[in-house]
């Protein structure tokens, strides 16, 4: 599975197993970031497994599951935390990708853009 690149230094990915972690480590990511919720799919990999597997590859794992309506601005502020602790590149994931891609775009935004929630 290809990881698509939004910049440098950031990837995202639909669902990781096994194989995609391993390809991550070789490829020089530092950390993976987890923005989908456990039980989202039947059969889907639980945080706490790719968290293992992460390890298991000398890689730092972030959990951050966030569906469209729970990007709150706290969730938005951890990815950032995540991406500026992060030792090198780091590749982020949910179901298609595109939470994660929306989760980068928001943390990149200047804190007065952040809107938050009623």
């Amino acid at each position: 599975m290809p990881f698509k690149p939004i910049t440098e230094n950031f990837a995202v990915s639909p669902q990781i197993g096994a194989a995609e972690v391993a390809a991550a480590a070789q490829a020089g990511f530092t950390t993976i970031i987890n923005n989908r919720p456990d039980g989202e799919a039947p059969g889907q990999p639980s945080a706490a497994e790719i968290k293992a597997l992460a390890k298991q590859h000398g890689l730092n794992f972030v959990s951050i599951p966030v569906t469209a309506a729970s990007m709150t601005p706290e969730a938005v502020q951890r990815t950032a935390a995540a991406l500026q602790a992060a030792p090198g590149p780091v590749l982020a994931y949910c179901r298609s990708g595109m939470r994660s891609t929306s989760m980068w775009a928001l943390s990149q935004a200047k804190p007065a853009c952040i809107i938050k929630r009623q």
